[in-house]
C-alpha cells in the first residue's frame, strides 16, 4: 500500500512514520508539506538520517489521490476542509487529523474554532474513528476524522458507564493533564523550557476545543443533551495524558461489577488493558504505544465513580489510532503495525 502524509513535519506526521516504517503492508511513503517542500526530512527530524532520504514534496491533492491509497493530513485546522474532497475524487482513501470534520454541526464548530466550517457534504461524509466504539462504520469509510488526543482518553474511559447509563452526567467533571507535545512543534511562551520546566499549568479553562467533541460523542451515547466541566493542565512531561473522570453513579454498585462491565466491553478490543483492583495507571506505562489502560474505583461515602485513563498523546490520541483506523479501513488486522512494547523507564 502507498501512503502519504501531508503535514509530514509536526510532531503527528513524525509519529506517523515512526509506526507506519514497521508496517507489514506499507511498501512507500511520501511526505508533503506546504512550508518545507524540496527539503530532506532528515533537516527536520535528523533521527530519520539514512531512513528516508525523499524530498519533502509539494500539496498536489489531485496527484496524490491519484498515487496514493490513503492519505494522512496531520495538519492545522482548515487545511482538511480544503483538500479532503478532491483527495476522495481522486481515488485516496482520507484520513484527518486535525479538527476540521469532527464536529458535526457546522454553527459548533464557527463558535469554538473561530473560523469557517468545512461544506456540510464533507462533514456527513466522515466517519469519527473512536475505534473501539465505531468499527463497523470506519471498515466502510473513506474519509475518517480521527477523534482528539483528550477525547479519546475520556471517551475510552466513559464508555461503558455511559452506555449502560451508570453516571450520572450532570455531575460529570474531567480532570485531565497532558505532556507538551499536545500543543505541537511550534514554540510558544506557554511551552518553552523555562516556563515550563518545574511548572504545572492549567490553561483554556471551560474553552478548550475538545469540549464539543467530547460533549457529542456522549450525547450520541446517551440520546441526550450533555454539557461537561473539563479542564486540561499541562505538566513538564514530553507526552502522556491522564484523565481523571469523576461522577456520581446512578445505581448502587460495586467495584466489581464496575470492572466485569469494562472487562465485557472491551474484551476484543486489543489496545485497552482494566487495571485490577486497587491499581491505576501512569503515562509511563503506555509510552510510545498505541495502548489506552483504564483504572476505576466507587466511593461507597460520596457515591461517585472515579475512573482513570491514560494514553500517549501522540500514538493513541493522535498517529497511532490513525494507523488502528486505516488496518480497517484497508482490511488489515487491527492491530497491524503498533505492537510496540511501552518504554520504560
Amino acid at each position: 500500500m502507498r501512503v502519504a502524509i501531508i503535514g509530514a513535519t509536526g510532531y503527528g506526521g513524525a509519529e506517523l512514520i515512526r509506526l507506519l516504517h514497521g508496517h507489514p503492508h506499507i511498501t512507500e511513503i511520501t511526505f508533503h508539506s506546504s512550508s518545507q517542500e524540496g527539503k530532506a526530512m532528515e533537516e527536520s527530524y535528523p533521527h530519520l538520517s539514512d531512513l528516508y532520504t525523499s524530498q519533502l514534496q509539494e500539496i498536489d491533492p489531485e496527484m496524490i489521490g491519484k498515487e496514493a491509497d490513503i492519505v494522512f493530513l496531520s495538519t492545522p485546522p482548515g487545511v482538511s476542509a480544503e483538500y479532503s474532497g478532491k483527495l476522495i475524487e481522486n481515488g485516496a482513501k482520507v484520513i484527518d487529523l486535525s479538527g476540521d470534520l469532527r464536529l458535526k454541526e457546522k454553527d459548533v464548530y464557527e463558535s469554538w474554532y473561530e473560523r469557517d466550517s468545512a461544506d456540510t457534504e464533507l462533514l456527513n461524509e466522515a466517519v469519527y474513528g473512536l475505534t473501539e466504539w465505531n468499527r463497523e462504520g470506519i471498515k466502510a469509510s473513506s474519509l475518517l476524522s480521527n477523534p482528539g488526543c483528550y477525547p479519546t482518553a475520556t471517551l475510552l474511559g466513559l464508555g461503558p458507564l455511559v452506555s449502560e447509563k451508570l453516571i450520572d452526567l450532570d455531575t460529570l467533571i474531567i480532570d485531565a493533564k497532558s505532556g507538551t507535545t499536545g500543543a505541537g512543534r511550534s514554540p510558544s511562551a506557554i511551552t518553552h523550557f523555562s516556563e515550563m520546566n518545574d511548572n504545572f499549568k492549567v490553561y483554556k479553562v471551560n474553552e478548550h476545543k475538545h469540549i464539543p467533541e467530547i460533549e457529542q460523542t456522549l450525547k450520541g451515547w446517551s440520546e441526550s443533551d450533555v454539557t461537561v466541566t473539563f479542564t486540561p493542565h499541562l505538566v513538564p512531561m514530553t507526552r502522556g495524558i491522564m484523565a481523571t473522570m469523576y461522577g456520581k453513579a446512578t445505581m448502587s454498585v460495586t467495584e466489581n461489577q464496575l470492572r466485569e462491565l469494562y472487562e465485557e466491553m472491551y474484551k476484543d478490543a486489543p489496545f485497552i488493558r482494566i487495571r485490577e483492583d486497587g491499581k491505576y495507571p501512569s503515562t509511563k506505562e503506555v509510552y510510545g504505544t498505541n495502548y489506552c489502560d483504564i483504572g476505576l474505583t466507587y466511593d461507597e461515602r460520596t457515591g461517585r465513580i472515579t475512573i482513570v485513563s491514560v494514553i500517549d498523546n501522540l500514538v493513541k490520541g493522535a498517529s497511532g489510532q490513525a494507523i488502528q483506523n486505516m488496518n480497517l479501513m484497508l482490511g488489515f488486522e487491527e492491530n497491524e503495525g503498533l505492537n510496540q512494547v511501552p518504554v520504560y523507564p
